[in-house]
């Protein structure tokens, strides 16, 4: 079944229920919600792992198959492939000679010209390892050949001119793309494998020959490898400590547990089936085990070849890394700037399994698979784990983490009243809950409440829970007190709904009165004197009635039934009489849908004449209220509210709590899309915490991203005094930098199977999809292949692009999939908010449906994140965006306000804010035109690009072609002797680099004043917009529409502001990124690096994401 299946809602859907034809229900997929499925059940409940453990150890000791060799031969001549992952038969590549012998063999690749030209070629690599060869070709064949010792270098994806500007070359996947570049005038060879894994083998073969010149040839030389004597001593050790007898064999138990041991994510019955091959092949009498056997099992079974790959790509020590290699990879790879040798050193001592390794200080293949394995590798920042935010905000600031009816077991109309719910509730973080109360025996109010009141003593429901004992309110108080602030210590929210008689009322207050928390519930008016009173309590119903009334409305959840629902007019509203002892106690007086409304005329009214709260303005409520005020709206009409009037909306709960209830009809407990709520400014968004599914994921992850506290803050342009939002918005958000996302799934490992799915023998289809929630214009969905037959260890190496315009409101998701005929199984996921990712290469472990860590199951990932869209193009046009004639850039406007003292003032800031842009925008294509000479895509680090200009800028003679030189404060590369024209065009790169970061850094200040001074300038007209408003004429809409132009011009004013602030930070930081890199790789002598061209004042409200290295700050 799939997630708009299970709950109605669309992945990006603006919340509002809506009517869709019936579909048929399909077995459990992507919401992590698994239907029973009773037909694929085993006999007796055993799941497959141990039937198939079983039949291994059933089976007889001797295969009476003899293998046939020519069966082992390549089928199809010469056009051969291979696939790491994509059949459980194939041999995996485990090291770098398993690479050169695959190149040996030959294989199909591609070759694009710059002409445009496609030509299939068959590669080779020769014998010695000495040069590539192809066929057919015109050439003579000592002529189609092409000698390693002119290879200067070995690109991944598509990263010289041919590929960039060629057309027929955008057809042709970027995983499956590699360059070699070789010659005194580094041509390129642009080649495409017919799959990543093929292209992988190619590039890390080639670089480690590159690494390795010296290597003997064969493959041979690879054996004494420091990496693979790491390994194999490593393995003997363990290998000894079962072979007690000393006779070099153990038995086929302890040879199982033993790898089970050291590689905890492989299945036992996986790795018996793997002996029993062995003994097969060799048809072997005994079920013992010899050494050379057990490592060959463990070498096939245990070796991830995405590790592999980057392990030898990245080793200079064949096959291991040393301090060196590793802090060049944190340093470049994963975002740690101030890594050292000896945090290097302390990896190796915690991670490295080998005492070779932790003697000689390196980290091997094993050690390195744990480190890539661990926490510290995770993609969710740790920074977030702990609460990260500014605390001291007021209430409304911040999205607060609710619950609705938790306490009840089944669904949230018949179920009966448990305290597990609350308890749970509590455990994962929640602020608000929801009590339910009503009359019970003895004078003592009871958990929950009569939603079908009237005289009648049997109700239809009642035989659902009539044997189960009541749960009384002081049970439940005793409970939240003593569980309130275990997870966490910022204040609690209890969201009373009672039916009391005034009598118990009384009780109920000299209960609550001994709490700890905040009280949010009906409120007596002020002018109410007595000792009680009578106030109004609204039905919650669908949409609350109201406006809504007449509407015509399906159920949610219930689509595919085509239920149509007629929504009544809004009854009269029931008076409850009210004492004054619990009105008291109310922080936070709850109101309906009306307050918004009358928020609304109160805002058409100060129009007129008094200082308007402006579409971000706080005219919710007095500055003097006697309390707080929170608003509950049904989903529906909050949905209509966020979709009809977003901009409304999110002025409204600038100051007042906006508390958004899933519908009564969802009699299933189902939840709606929190997303489209929050991003329309609702606070507090209730979820059935006990219904598990994508919108419970959504919600955990938003809230993870500050310690788990239960309080996160709301995006800046939401709380600024006068500012303007729309989620409508399409396009660029004024003064929020838009991000993109790249995000490479590399593999899959320790995959389950999903739930059910216990036939014997079977194997699972995987395939993994990216959803990226946010705003309407921000969401997306994309997807891999299907790794077909691949069991749990499949292999993608996919990229994918994501647009993000708003990162504060966005989410991203993984969802793993078992590809089915009748329906996509859940296997897995992994939600987790943009502002917690890490970039490099990360894992991703997963989740089940409840929420729950799968063990050893995760997903291998590289992110990147910067602020160009398309590597640095125009994507498309956003909300009153002008495109200037020259080169294609975008600026963007200010509105006309169509008053004239107004227009004037802002005028003046349209030199300025283009300059602003220029400053920026030159800079970005500077730094990724530099980027593009050094062969690397946009995402690539400072560090890395010098250390590609370094291999250029070698001499046979020994000193480099180039040294650092300061010219005022900026590091500049002066030539030294003659280069060769493509190098000296890279230093040209690099200079018109240098240049722009100086135009940035010497002219932001300037320029940003003067932005300052007219933001400044037109917030001084804030107070008499009414009168000058007023006095232009402007009436209705154009009045309206003079009050939103009013805040957009000030929120673009702002953020253009704020930009330019953080741009110059970044320059500065950029230029001290290069001055080290250039001292790391030997271009200068040691400096002394406390330079500052100008002094960078302080920006720490500018996110890290908005540094084009996502580096952070040295």
């Amino acid at each position: 079944m799939s997630e708009r299946e299970c709950y109605g809602d669309g992945l990006c859907g603006n919340g509002a229920p809506e009517f869709h034809p019936g579909r048929a229900p399909r077995a459990g997929r992507r919401s992590g919600v698994i239907l029973p499925m009773a037909e694929r059940s085993s006999p007796g409940g055993q799941d497959s792992d141990t039937i198939l453990l079983e039949a291994v150890k059933a089976a007889p000791r001797r295969s009476s198959i003899i293998k046939d060799p020519t069966a082992l031969k390549s089928v199809g001549g010469r056009k051969k492939t291979v696939s790491f992952s994509s059949m459980p038969s194939e041999k995996k590549m485990s090291s770098a000679a398993d690479c050169l012998a695959f190149m040996q063999g030959g294989c199909e690749l591609r070759k694009v010209r710059p002409n445009a030209r496609v030509y299939c070629r068959f590669y080779t690599l020769d014998a010695e390892q000495a040069c590539l060869r192809w066929e057919p070709s015109k050439k003579d064949s000592d002529k189609a050949r092409l000698d390693l010792c002119a290879v200067r270098e070995v690109r991944a994806g598509k990263s010289t001119d041919t590929f960039r500007h060629n057309g027929p070359a955008d057809h042709l996947a970027e995983e499956a793309a590699f360059s070699i570049i070789h010659g005194d005038e580094y041509e390129s060879l642009d080649l495409v494998a017919l799959t990543a894994d093929v292209a992988n083998i190619w590039v890390t073969g080639l670089r480690y020959l590159l690494s390795h010149p010296l290597a003997p040839g064969g493959g041979a030389g690879d054996e004494g490898s420091p990496g693979s004597q790491m390994r194999t001593a490593w393995l003997a050790a363990e290998f000894a400590k079962g072979d007690e007898d000393g006779y070099g064999i153990v038995p086929e138990d302890v040879a199982v547990e033993t790898i089970c041991r050291l590689c905890p994510r492989i299945k036992e019955a996986k790795v018996r089936l793997r002996f029993k091959e062995i003994q097969r092949s060799k048809e072997k009498l005994t079920s013992h085990v010899t050494l050379e056997e057990f490592q060959e099992a463990y070498c096939e079974l245990c070796t991830r070849p995405d590790v592999c790959f980057l392990l030898v790509q990245l080793s200079q020590d064949r096959e291991c890394l040393d301090a060196q290699d590793l802090r060049l990879f944190l340093e470049t790879e994963q975002g740690l700037p101030q890594a050292t040798a000896d945090s290097c050193l302390d990896i190796v001592r915690r991670f490295e399994p080998s005492d070779m390794g932790q003697e000689r200080g390196l980290l091997g293949l094993d050690g390195f698979t744990r480190y890539l394995q661990s926490p510290e590798c995770q993609l969710f920042d740790p920074e977030h784990e702990r609460v990260c935010q500014d605390m001291s905000l007021s209430l409304s600031h911040y999205y607060v983490s609710a619950s609705y009816r938790s306490y009840l077991l089944e669904d949230q109309v018949h179920g009966r009243a448990d305290l597990g719910g609350c308890l749970r509730a509590l455990q994962v973080g929640c602020r608000c809950l929801e009590l339910g109360v009503s009359d019970g025996p003895d004078g003592e109010p009871l958990l929950g409440v009569e939603h079908n009141p009237g005289p009648a003593p049997n109700h239809h429901h009642h035989h659902h829970h009539h044997h189960a004992a009541p749960v009384t309110l002081r049970s439940a108080l005793e409970l939240i007190n003593k569980y309130a602030f275990l997870t966490s210590q910022y204040p609690l929210l209890l969201y009373l709904c009672h039916r009391c008689t005034p009598g118990q009322q009384r009780t109920l207050a000299q209960h609550l009165r001994k709490g700890r928390v905040l009280l949010a519930g009906k409120k007596l008016p002020p002018e109410e004197e007595g000792s009680e009173g009578e106030v109004s309590e609204d039905e919650e119903e669908i949409g609350g009635g109201g406006p809504l009334a007449g509407r015509r409305m399906t159920i949610p959840g219930e689509e595919e039934l085509g239920v149509v629902l007629v929504v009544p007019p809004p009854p009269q509203p029931r008076r409850l009489r009210l004492r004054r002892e619990l009105s008291d106690l109310v922080a936070v007086a709850r109101t309906g849908s009306r307050s918004f409304y009358g928020h609304r005329a109160q805002q058409q009214q100060q129009q007129q004449g008094s200082p308007p709260g402006t579409p971000g303005g706080p005219a919710a409520a007095p500055h003097d209220a006697p309390c707080w005020t929170l608003c509950s709206l049904g989903e529906g009409e909050a949905g209509r509210l966020a979709n009809e009037s977003p901009e409304e909306l999110v002025g409204f709960t600038k100051r007042t709590l906006t508390r958004v209830r899933p519908s009564s009809v969802r009699l299933d407990s189902s939840n709606p899309n929190p997303q489209g709520y929050w991003r329309g400014g609702c606070q507090l968004v209730a979820l059935n915490q006990q219904t598990a599914g994508a919108m419970l994921d959504l919600h955990r992850a938003r809230f993870a991203q500050n310690g788990g506290c239960g309080y996160v803050l709301r995006p800046a342009v939401m709380r600024e005094e006068v500012s303007y939002f729309s989620a409508h918005t399409q396009g660029c958000v004024p003064g929020v930098p838009p991000q993109t996302l790249r995000v490479k799934v590399i593999g899959a490992h320790g995959l389950p199977k999903p739930q059910g799915a216990g036939s014997k023998g079977e194997v699972i289809d995987p395939y993994v999809v990216l959803e990226l929630h946010g705003l309407p214009s921000d969401c997306a969905e994309q997807r891999t292949r299907t790794a077909a037959q691949n069991q749990d260890d499949p292999l993608f190496d996919e990229t994918f692009e994501f647009q993000v315009n708003m990162p504060e409101l966005a989410l991203l998701r993984f969802v793993v999939l078992d590809d089915d005929y009748i329906g996509d199984d859940f296997i897995g996921q992994y939600t987790v908010a943009f502002e917690c990712l890490q970039s490099g290469y990360r894992n991703v472990p997963l989740l089940d449906v409840s929420g729950g860590v799968l063990p050893h199951a995760s997903l291998f990932v590289h992110v990147a994140i910067t602020n160009r869209r398309g590597r640095g193009k125009a994507q498309r046009k956003g909300l009153s965006v002008r495109r200037g004639a020259w080169r294609g850039r975008e600026y963007v406007s200010l509105r006309n306000t169509g008053v004239k003292a107004l227009d004037d003032t802002f005028r003046s800031a349209g030199t300025p804010l283009k300059e602003a842009a220029d400053l920026r925008e030159d800079t970005q294509n500077a730094t990724v035109n530099f980027k593009e000479q050094c062969g690397l895509p946009p995402v690539a680090k400072l560090k890395q690009c010098i250390q590609s200009l370094t291999t250029r800028l070698q001499t046979p003679e020994g000193p480099p072609g180039a040294s650092l030189a300061m010219r005022e404060g900026y590091p500049c590369l002066e030539p030294l002797g003659n280069l060769p024209d493509t190098t000296r065009k890279l230093l040209s790169a690099y200079d018109t680099m240098i240049s722009a970061h100086r135009q940035l850094i010497e002219n932001a200040d300037s320029v940003q004043e003067r932005i300052a001074q007219v933001h400044k300038e037109g917030m001084e007209f804030h107070e008499d917009l009414p009168k000058l408003v007023e006095r232009e004429g402007l009436k209705g809409r154009k009045q309206s529409k003079a009050v939103e132009s009013f805040a957009w011009n000030i929120t673009v004013l702002k953020g253009q502001s704020d930009l330019l602030r953080g741009a110059k930070a970044d320059a500065l930081d950029a230029l001290r990124q290069l001055a080290l890199a250039c001292e790391a790789f030997g271009l200068t002598a040691p400096l002394n690096l406390q330079y500052t061209p100008h002094h960078a004042s302080d920006h720490s409200a500018h996110s890290r994401r908005g540094s084009t290295q996502g580096n952070g700050r040295i």
